[in-house]
């Protein structure tokens, strides 16, 4: 990455050229760096962090005024917000397969929730994943893996989705696009404070 003034003789340029260099901001500053596009962007790990980073996204702002300012500390560390400072500390947590936190640090002491039977439902490239829940206690979410052959681990690389826990409500998550053939799934929740818990068992569904 390559910081610059004045880039492609504007003072503030954003996007791609050609296909192979992008010019943007960080932190405030241009810069332009080569073009880097995935080989697989659909790969097990770019969907798991896809995901993960898609549910801290959605649900920062409704974790509460205490949880936030426990952020602030790292956040002047590391001269950013404490929104990004909370992304960035729970995306580095993921990727060491430790769940999220909504605060800062994850004590991962709560109580889970408890759940109830879960069931699948094949749809049109697509599988419907419902996890009742009974009681939510300190849960914030599910989430959903995906793998073959039976029996498989859960694991950092093969999470499908992240469902928000809300109160009793049913956590459902889709899984789409999907080729025909069998899937197989399995759960794990975790807590606000991020504790991960045990897998939930082993649920499967057949695309036709």
């Amino acid at each position: 990455m390559v910081k610059v003034a004045g880039p492609a003789l504007s003072l503030d340029a954003s996007g791609s050229i050609a296909g192979i260099m992008t010019f943007s901001k960080w932190k405030g500053r241009p810069y332009v760096r080569s073009l880097v596009r995935p080989s697989n962007p659909r790969s097990g790990g770019q969907v798991g962090v896809r995901s993960m980073f898609k549910f801290l996204a959605q649900n920062w702002a409704g974790i509460g005024a205490a949880p936030k300012a426990t952020w602030e500390d790292r956040a002047d560390q590391k001269i950013v917000s404490p929104f990004n400072a909370f992304m960035s500390y729970n995306q580095a947590r993921w990727r060491d397969f430790l769940a999220p936190s909504d605060s800062d640090p994850a004590a991962a002491t709560d109580t889970p929730a408890t759940t109830g039977v879960i069931t699948t439902a094949a749809g049109v490239r697509s599988a419907t994943l419902t996890i009742p829940i009974t009681s939510a206690d300190d849960g914030w979410g599910v989430l959903a893996f995906r793998g073959t052959p039976t029996g498989f681990s859960t694991a950092f690389d093969n999470l499908i989705g992240v469902g928000l826990i809300d109160g009793t409500a049913d956590v459902t998550i889709v899984d789409t696009p999907l080729d025909p053939g069998t899937y197989y799934y399995n759960f794990r929740e975790f807590t606000l404070d991020g504790q991960l818990g045990a897998e939930l068992g082993e649920e499967s569904v057949v695309i036709t």
